[in-house]
């Protein structure tokens, strides 16, 4: 290729039809030109990011996954009290059903076919004994796991206490197996869609761990769920940035982000005026907002690391619910989270050698 006012490619798109192919209009996005009003001209190039991967580490983490998840799964169950049973047939005991609940996830095999794994952890001493695999299914569905689950997301993220301090917020949909109809006025039918629960998490920008969660129906807003987030991450982690979408943009989450100590990086809509109206923080914001929007954007841009952290547990664990209990789906979502801190835990124990295994001492 030949770069000039009239530029040229020897590519067989460029020789037949004599206009710019792909290749110039590559080279023009990454090189421009300025002229001044001397004749003076200014050449910029412009150079993709790329960030290295720790091979060594990264391997050691992916063979040894399983192995370590299993231990450190083990660590947080054994916090979990077993209640005592004064008459009747005793239960089986909640750590090692909320055990084989989340490796069940992790493995994303049916409840038959994941029986295996439960024999090899009971052989690792991770469980007393063997559950029925219908019993596993059963047990997903207890209400009373859910705040078990919530409160384990909370302890796998604490040994990133002294790392992460910036932090964003989204929310994501993961498909149930439940169908839904609507009549389309237009083509005078009937049609289906398939239903879905909505997932709002909160995150650290540097590692992608989980520090908060709220599930609820496709239907929520995301805005008011943004207060619960912030404080359940305040309570354990020191918040200095937040970031988050147009659709968190209001006074009452610009409020709660500052009552902690912490900056909020979300963009204002098309329609706001920046009118104090009592709150001059919310001034202050649209203001640096506006006039130094430049400098807003590149602590914003770290919004995007909570895409990359839904996308981590998806492809992992899968985007669709296999649970048709609504007590159970919620539970299966919450395990998916689980499972991917767990990850993120053996990845960065071998990256930045954090040592971690969640024991109740």
């Amino acid at each position: 290729m030949i770069f000039k006012d009239n530029p040229i490619c020897n590519c067989p798109d460029f020789e037949t039809r004599q206009i710019k192919c792909k290749h110039i209009f590559a080279v023009e996005t990454v090189i421009t030109k300025q002229i001044d009003e001397k004749g003076n001209t200014t050449l910029t190039k412009t150079t993709k990011m790329t960030y290295s991967q720790d091979w060594i580490a990264y391997d050691k983490s992916q063979t040894k996954q399983k192995e370590l998840l299993m231990k450190l799964l083990n660590g947080l169950c054994k916090m979990i009290p077993q209640p005592n049973y004064a008459f009747g047939r005793p239960r089986l005991p909640v750590s090692d059903m909320v055990f084989t609940s989340a490796l069940k996830v992790f493995s994303t095999f049916s409840l038959r076919r994941f029986t295996t794994d439960m024999h090899i952890a009971k052989e690792n001493g991770h469980i007393q004994k063997v559950p029925h695999y219908s019993s596993v299914a059963l047990y997903m569905g207890n209400p009373e796991l859910t705040p078990i689950i919530e409160r384990l997301i909370e302890i796998s993220s604490l040994p990133f206490k002294s790392i992460e301090t910036n932090f964003a917020i989204d929310s994501s949909g993961f498909s149930i197996s439940r169908y839904g109809r609507w009549f389309n006025f237009r083509y005078r039918k009937d049609e289906g869609f398939r239903e879905w629960l909505k997932v709002h998490v909160m995150i650290g920008v540097k590692t992608n761990i989980v520090t908060s969660v709220e599930i609820t129906d496709c239907i929520s807003a995301d805005s008011p769920l943004l207060p619960n987030l912030v404080n359940k991450t305040a309570e354990s982690f020191e918040v200095k940035e937040v970031y988050a979408d147009k659709g968190y943009s209001s006074k009452e989450n610009l409020k709660t982000i500052n009552q902690v100590g912490g900056m909020p990086y979300i963009p204002f809509r098309s329609n706001t005026t920046g009118k104090a109206d009592g709150s001059m923080f919310w001034s202050k914001m649209f203001h640096y907002f506006m006039y130094k929007h430049d400098e807003f954007l590149q602590h914003y841009h770290q919004r995007s690391n909570v895409e990359t952290a839904f996308h981590m547990i998806k492809s992992k664990f899968g985007s669709a619910i296999r649970s048709r209990n609504p007590i159970a789906q919620k539970n299966e979502i919450l395990l998916k989270i689980l499972c991917h801190n767990i990850c993120v835990v053996i990845q960065e124990m071998h990256e930045l050698g954090i040592e971690t295994n969640f024991s109740s001492e």
